[in-house]
């Protein structure tokens, strides 16, 4: 079983190409939490991926609720774990976050990596040039190609690069709460009033009023899954992310 969250498809890019190599199947963490599935039970032998996207130099909100309240069993007494998390400059503590919730379920990871991938934060990040895009992805495959064989082998290790200690991710919370008032999220008047949005939001904060959106919460994940997956590129971050474009995963 391989458990992903993505925004844009990166993680669960990255989850069904190993699943494809490792004959398994994969779990969408917002699927399971709209259905309220937390708990999984992994039969002999079976391995559990956890793919995750980086946020911050460490998790989406959206990834420590969930995690909080998994709860895993199995018929073997040491499962094969391992955790991929996906960046765009540096994986940060993402991997050892994630390790920490593993490890109070007491269960233990055997292999972290990490796979670079189009940061998909574009609020900072412009990802206007399709042909940059491409080649990052490219370089990506490469990556997930490296990676599938030791999965497939069960091999053990911290194969995560250019990771960051755990006390310096730390103070990039600040920055990522400050960041998630959905104050900074406005719509322009290109709006068709779809709904795409509103059903693409993990947490169901966005609302449709007289056919506009409005978000009900003053936070929120701000995976942007909104702004990248509007059909007219209405939804804007500040006046940070026009230039920027959209972005969703070519081949999800």
């Amino acid at each position: 079983m391989i458990i992903y969250f993505t925004s844009t498809g990166n993680c669960e890019y990255v989850s069904k190409r190993i699943a494809e190599r490792t004959h398994d199947y994969t779990v969408s963490m917002i699927e399971s939490n709209k259905n309220k599935q937390f708990e999984f039970h992994l039969e002999k032998q079976e391995p559990l991926g956890i793919v995750i996207p980086t946020y911050f130099w460490g998790l989406p909100t959206f990834v420590e609720d969930y995690m909080s309240q998994i709860k895993i069993t199995s018929e073997n007494n040491n499962p094969y774990i391992y955790i991929i998390t996906t960046y765009g400059t540096t994986p940060g503590y993402s991997a050892g976050y994630l390790e920490e919730y593993i490890t109070d379920i007491n269960l233990e990871v055997s292999f972290k990596a990490s796979v670079k991938m189009p940061d998909d934060w574009t609020v900072r990040f412009d990802l206007s040039d399709p042909e940059k895009i491409s080649k990052q992805i490219l370089e990506a495959d490469k990556q997930i190609n490296n990676i599938i064989p030791r999965i497939v082998n069960k091999e053990s290790g911290n194969y995560v690069k250019r990771e960051i200690p755990r006390f310096i991710s730390n103070m990039a919370r600040g920055p990522y709460d400050k960041g998630r008032k959905t104050s900074h999220l406005h719509v322009e008047n290109n709006c068709t009033g779809c709904g795409i949005c509103a059903n693409n939001c993990p947490i169901d904060a966005i609302e449709l009023i007289d056919n506009r959106p409005h978000w009900k919460t003053e936070y929120c994940v701000m995976c942007l899954r909104c702004l990248h997956h509007c059909s007219t590129f209405s939804i804007q971050y500040d006046n940070k992310t026009q230039n920027h474009g959209q972005y969703i995963h070519p081949k999800i």
